[in-house]
This record gives C-alpha cells, sequence and structure tokens, in this order.
C-alpha cells in the first residue's frame, strides 16, 4: 500500500486549503479516500503505485504542500477514520511528511519505506519529474488539462477549443515536457513498487490502467 500525507505549506499566508485538495481528490481510486487528519493535513491510501505519483504530481502542481509517500501496510476497521488506523504505512508517510518539511529542496517530496536505498531512489525520480510539472504556467496547463495520455491527433481539437493555433499547442506541449513527463511516470511507479519488494511491482503492472 502507499500512503499519502499532504501538509499545507502556505496555510498562514493562503488560509486552509485542504478542502480543495480534497475536492481535488475526490476522483483519484483510493483504498481509503483522501480525508482531513489533523490541522492543514490530508491522509489518503492508494494501492497502485501509478495512483501514487498521480496524486503527488497533482500536489505538486499547486505549489502549496509537503508530500510524504509512505510504503507500507494500513491496518482500519471498515468505515473507520484514517486517525484511528494503524501500521508501517503511516509511520513511514508520516516520516517522509516531516522529513519534507524540513527539506530546503525546492520540491517538498519524500519518500519512506522498508528499503530506504530504493526509497531513495524512487525520491529522486519523483522530485525531477515534479521539477517538470512545478514549472509549468497557466497558460502551458490550459492545453495540458485537455490532454489525453496516449492519444494522437488531439492538437488540432485542443486549438479549436482554445482559440488558438496548432502551432501555439504544439510549442505548449514541448516547452511543458509533457511527453517527457508522462515516459516518465511509470520508472517512478515502478521505483515505488520496488520499495516494497520486486513481486509487488509485477502485480501492479498486471492491474493498471491509465486513467482518461
Amino acid at each position: 500500500m502507499f500512503v499519502l500525507t499532504i501538509n499545507q505549506r502556505d496555510s498562514k499566508e493562503s488560509g486552509d486549503r485542504v478542502e480543495e485538495l480534497l475536492e481535488t481528490l475526490g476522483e483519484i481510486p483510493a483504498l481509503v479516500p483522501f480525508q482531513r487528519s489533523i490541522g492543514d493535513e490530508a491522509i489518503g491510501v492508494v494501492q497502485s503505485a501509478h495512483i501514487a505519483v498521480e496524486v503527488a504530481l497533482e500536489a505538486i502542481r499547486e505549489r502549496r504542500w509537503h508530500i510524504g509517500i509512505g510504503v507500507g501496510p494500513v491496518e482500519m476497521a471498515e468505515g473507520a477514520s484514517i486517525n484511528t488506523a494503524e501500521g508501517f504505512g503511516l509511520v513511514y508517510a508520516r516520516r517522509a511528511v516531516n522529513r519534507a518539511q524540513r527539506s530546503t529542496e525546492r520540491i517538498p517530496l519524500a519518500v519512506e519505506g522498508p528499503s530506504s536505498e530504493v526509497a531513495a531512489e524512487a525520491e529522486a525520480v519523483l522530485r525531477l519529474i515534479a521539477q517538470i510539472v512545478f514549472t509549468r504556467t497557466d497558460a502551458e496547463w490550459s492545453v495540458l488539462d485537455l490532454m489525453v495520455p496516449g492519444v494522437r491527433g488531439q492538437q488540432k481539437a485542443i486549438a479549436a477549443a482554445l482559440g488558438i493555433s496548432t502551432q501555439a499547442v504544439s510549442k505548449a506541449i514541448s516547452r511543458s515536457f509533457w511527453n517527457e513527463e508522462w515516459a516518465c511516470r511509470p520508472a517512478a511507479a515502478r521505483l515505488l513498487d520496488l520499495v516494497a519488494g520486486p513481486s509487488a511491482w509485477a502485480l501492479d503492472t498486471l492491474a493498471y490502467n491509465p486513467r482518461d
């Protein structure tokens, strides 16, 4: 399992934005839906490393969250609050988000799990991808939000929808490194799975279907 603990960076300046985050993550497939834990913090549990990568990058896009990813089991009663859950996944996620809060890095994201060496590798790759996401402009996002991974021939329709040229769409995609991001996501997910062991990666690969 993958526990994501997401803590707000700028609540003093912009107020509590946890409810906005929960709305953004509301469509994400989760074993334990994302919910407020304490203060300006949210926690959720997902089964797929691919989904964990997606959640982390969604949060990075907003530029206001510390993100901790913990790899490990979680035990909780059906219908119970995440605050009553137990398990090493939660412990690792807490360690990760605490480290992200202390970090002076531009991308406040950390990964913890049974294999500290592989966790560090997963963290490094995720931070590199997140750097791409973090630096995108609103104009680039207006194009990228209409893109669907793996579908060809989208640029003309997106240009028509936005009232811009296909060349402008192409340039936005190129400048934003959108193709490179999606090419690297599976590598980040594989490393996250390997934090828990190689068999977990094999199972996740068989089960994963990219979301539209």
